[in-house]
């Protein structure tokens, strides 16, 4: 038989199921019965929300892995490489156990078709058990009741935020998103909520399972300050916490709030140096990540967030105006067809003076040209490029040092991104060599 490479098992896995998404329990876990899978480790935490899930995910990781414990992640969807999905203590698996996760769960599936991501959950449940972790976070697909992710029963269950996205599969009210959210609780076990005042059928499941809920502002608070920001929350034990004089961080403090409520329920050593110092090295690519590139000899920077809905357009904006520019700035941006433009596009019409868009290399992409109408419909200033990488030259042209470029839209548009920076510092480098 010959052997699949890494490249080989994801082009087959996109055309193993008839549909990309398609929800639904039974399929995974009468795969996982049959690859005799039990808990990934002994601590698991489920992460789902709208938006903040990669960056809670990483908070959290840090943090228990801060304490010399191993920590296995799952995050969807990945940037530039699939390895990225599934991390043990802080490194991606390497292409060999992603092969070899892919064949057993193959070689157990039999006649039950499942999609590219229960192929992939299923894998990462299986690496993760094999590895022997202390702790694994696992951060939701899709909704979460329904959600491969949920075949595992969590210690402490997540909900970062809840707004309105994917409303295919979710439904189009608040009331909807929160119920489906809801879906990962468990009977008697903790769950915490990054939202201070979540719709009612989230409150109603967790009083329903007796399910202890800690919400931020009721029961754990983020201090924001001038220049610092603080934590208040609590125990598993009622026992207060408290940390103060914190330093700004990269990835949203709100983030970081809530994993601290969730790694102060996992009964784990409370050591403020080391905590402070997972915080503070915590980063994530493509979450308000800024880099720097010399260009035609100008020194520019750039900025790239994968914020592609009105929850997250809002806050970026948000971090946008909190830092003001001395030049000006320049967006690259690209959507799928499948998000709310508007919604994304109000909030940072006001912080952009020049837009360059593009088609994103997927079917599901918004085309340049409707993009563009939108733009000038709001009086912006725009150009459609061919591609991703041609609006990032066009942009690099037009800027001068002091501005900023902002690249954001979607996991597509930032990935195409990243991958150009990368080879325009491998071409810097071989020009210096």
């Amino acid at each position: 038989m010959i052997e699949r490479s890494l490249a080989d098992w994801l082009a087959y896995l996109e055309r193993l199921h008839p549909v990309a998404i398609d929800m639904g329990l039974e399929r995974s876990r009468e795969v996982a019965r049959r690859m005799g899978l039990g808990r990934p480790a002994s601590r698991v935490v489920t992460v789902t929300g709208t938006n903040g899930k990669g960056s809670t995910c990483a908070f959290l990781a840090a943090l228990i892995g801060a304490q010399g414990l191993r920590v296995g992640v799952y995050n969807s969807p990945h940037l530039l490489r699939y390895n990225e999905r599934v991390r043990i203590d802080g490194r991606e698996v390497d292409d060999a156990a992603l092969c070899q996760a892919f064949a057993v769960v193959e070689a157990a599936r039999g006649e039950i078709s499942l999609t590219y991501f229960e192929m992939g959950t299923l894998a990462a449940f299986w690496l993760f058990e094999r590895a022997g972790l202390d702790a694994v976070v696992l951060e939701v697909g899709l909704g979460g009741r329904l959600d491969a992710v949920n075949l595992v029963d969590a210690d402490v269950a997540v909900v970062t935020s809840i707004a309105l996205d994917h409303a295919e599969w979710l439904g189009n009210t608040r009331d909807s998103v929160a119920f489906e959210k809801a879906g990962i609780f468990r009977a008697g076990r903790p769950a915490v909520c990054g939202e201070p005042d979540p719709p009612a059928p989230l409150l109603d499941q967790a009083a329903s399972l007796g399910v202890p809920l800690y919400r931020r502002g009721p029961d754990y608070e983020l201090i924001l300050g001038e220049d610092t920001w603080g934590w208040r929350g609590c125990s598993a034990t009622g026992d207060g916490l408290e940390l103060e004089g914190l330093s700004p961080l990269d990835l949203p403090v709100e983030s970081a709030a809530l994993a601290l409520q969730v790694y102060a329920l996992l009964d784990l050593p409370w050591e403020v140096g080391s905590i402070v110092q997972a915080l503070s090295t915590t980063h994530l690519s493509g979450r308000l990540e800024r880099r720097q590139m010399c260009w035609q000899g100008k020194h520019l920077s750039f900025l790239l967030d994968v914020g592609h809905n009105p929850h997250a357009a809002t806050y970026l904006a948000r971090r946008l105006a909190a830092r003001p520019l001395e030049g000006q700035r320049l967006a690259v941006f690209g959507l799928l067809a499948d998000k709310d433009l508007s919604g994304v596009l109000e909030p940072l019409l006001p912080q952009v003076r020049y837009w360059a868009v593009a088609p994103l290399p997927t079917p599901r992409s918004l085309p340049a040209e409707g993009l563009t109408v939108a733009l000038r419909g709001r009086g912006a200033l725009v150009v459609a490029c061919a591609d991703v990488a041609e609006a990032l030259q066009v942009q690099c042209r037009r800027a001068a040092e002091g501005d900023e470029i902002l690249v954001f839209g979607s996991f597509y548009c930032v990935a195409e991104a990243l991958d150009w920076l990368r080879r325009q510092e491998e071409k810097r480098d071989g020009l210096a060599g």
